[in-house]
């Protein structure tokens, strides 16, 4: 089966001509005979705290399928299912649910698939929660760590504040478990953001939101994750969290080390209305999440929303296909996903002419709906 596509992005190039599937797979690139569209691979997000009506730290095992169905009918097909701070009980809960259904999957296959589950929490700083119920932030603790470790989910990453007491050990604790280290929600300065790199941490969970602002005498994390070529930046670029400035700032600045996330919740796809994050209430107006007390509180617009905006900035196209699929999984540690060529699982995204998801497949087999 040939896609039709007047291009495809191949191992960061741009490669003119047609796709053809075979047997689930990728057979050829660069064909004669496609009309208009780009292939790409299928998304990675690395940031999913719930999506159309589900919320994951509530989700019944049902309801974890249905989510990876809808993600991947917006051409997220890898994503990490994302817990903000919660009382520690009902994390250890949602990690089981989790953990059960990646081990099991109840589908057809034809849906988007876990990476490990993000842990936005509960090591955060109580000056920059931002939606973060501050009632249940923990200071670093191994033994409260550990305890989420074997609640039944593998867990990829977690997010934690670098000035905490003990946060040093912390690092060590997670990297030793081959768990990748993100510093958010955090009021550190430069210094202590060079020395959590220093030491391992190797991205940024949703840059210049939650954590102290960039200062021309005081740069904190932003200064210290945009001046180190060892340090991918996680950005949130739904039209509300960043202005487009601050995004194409980045992007000069940090060109091939952008991950793009959604930050999506259970109000993504719903339109605006009440809907939780976790254990807090969010309200939803004009597409824009806030808590109670007005903070941002998680996204609505799922990463395609976000792919599109960088292209329409004036990123190239492969870089900023780069942000939604290599550069994320690199993060994560998975090289074997986000990628298109010749033989891998033909697990692909179709953009349109304008760079809107026209079709997803997943290991060749088209999403419906």
């Amino acid at each position: 089966m040939k896609l039709g596509v007047a291009a495809a992005v191949v191992d960061g190039s741009l490669v003119r001509g047609d796709v053809e599937i075979e047997n689930g797979r990728i057979a050829e690139v660069g064909l004669a005979g496609g009309r208009s569209g780009i292939a790409t691979p299928g998304f990675v997000d690395l940031q999913v705290n719930g999506f159309r009506g589900i919320d994951l730290l509530h989700a019944t095992g049902d309801e974890v399928e249905r989510l990876g169905v809808e993600l991947a009918r917006t051409g997220v097909l890898w994503y990490q299912p994302t817990l903000i701070t919660a009382p520690t009980e009902l994390t250890r809960l949602a990690l089981s649910t989790i953990g059960e259904c990646a081990a099991a999957p109840r589908n057809d296959g034809v849906a988007a698939r876990t990476l490990g589950v993000h842990l936005e929490g509960p090591f955060l700083s109580p000056e920059r929660p931002g939606a973060h119920p501050s009632e249940h932030l923990r200071r670093p603790d191994l033994d409260l760590l550990a305890s989420y470790l074997v609640a039944g989910s593998a867990v990829s990453m977690v997010t934690l504040a670098p000035e905490l007491p003990r946060a040093g050990e912390l690092i060590d604790s997670l990297l030793g478990r081959g768990i990748t280290v993100s510093l958010g929600h955090t009021d550190a300065d430069a210094a202590t953001a060079h020395a959590a790199f220093d030491q391992g941490a190797q991205t940024v969970t949703h840059l210049f939101n939650a954590m102290r602002p960039f200062g021309q005498r005081d740069p904190g994390l932003v200064g210290a994750a945009l001046v180190r070529d060892d340090v991918v930046v996680q950005l949130i670029a739904d039209g509300a969290h960043l202005a487009p400035e601050t995004i194409l700032a980045t992007w000069r600045a940090a060109r091939g080390r952008i991950a793009l996330v959604s930050d999506v919740t259970a109000a993504g796809g719903m339109g605006d209305g009440s809907f939780r994050l976790g254990t807090v209430h969010i309200t939803v107006e004009g597409g824009v999440a806030r808590d109670d007390d007005g903070a941002l509180a998680g996204a609505t617009r799922p990463l395609a929303w976000g792919l599109r905006m960088l292209i329409e900035l004036g990123v190239p196209i492969v870089e900023a296909v780069d942000a939604v699929t290599r550069t994320p999984a690199r993060v994560v540690g998975r090289p074997d996903v986000g990628i298109l060529r010749p033989g891998a699982a033909a697990d692909l995204v179709v953009l349109d002419d304008d760079f809107a998801v026209a079709s997803v497949f997943v290991r060749g087999r088209p999403i419906q709906g």
